[in-house]
């Protein structure tokens, strides 16, 4: 009777266990702090160097030291000087660029005025 008793903590131990095991990261948590201080060295140099506005559009993901860029900027230029600050960073094994270089600005259109007869 003790052995049924102690079946289902088993069977449950033994599916948390395989459960936990499946959802480990891929990375280790030194690989993780070395990925995020790449992270922070970019934006740091990315602020100083390109410009405040630029930290807020461009996103900064980096795994293994695979930095990918993402999001908008404004010239051709611009996403050059990203991605060479990115490169520049120790620890950066390749970049993934994937920054999109805006339309120029079309100014709003201006609400239509429109006169009734008198």
């Amino acid at each position: 009777m003790k052995v049924r008793e102690r079946l289902p903590i088993v069977v449950l131990a033994a599916v948390f266990a395989l459960a936990s095991a499946a959802c480990r990261p891929s990375q280790t948590l030194e690989r993780q702090t070395d990925d995020a201080a790449i992270e922070a060295k970019i934006k740091a140099k990315l602020a100083t160097d390109v410009g405040a506005t630029t930290i807020t559009s461009v996103e900064v993901n980096v795994t293994n030291g695979v930095v990918t860029l993402a999001g908008p900027v404004k010239t051709q230029d611009e996403k050059q000087r990203i991605e060479a600050v990115a490169r520049g960073i120790e620890g950066v094994t390749s970049v993934t660029n994937n920054l999109q270089v805006s339309a120029t600005e079309v100014p709003s259109p201006q609400p239509a005025t429109t006169s009734l007869p008198s």
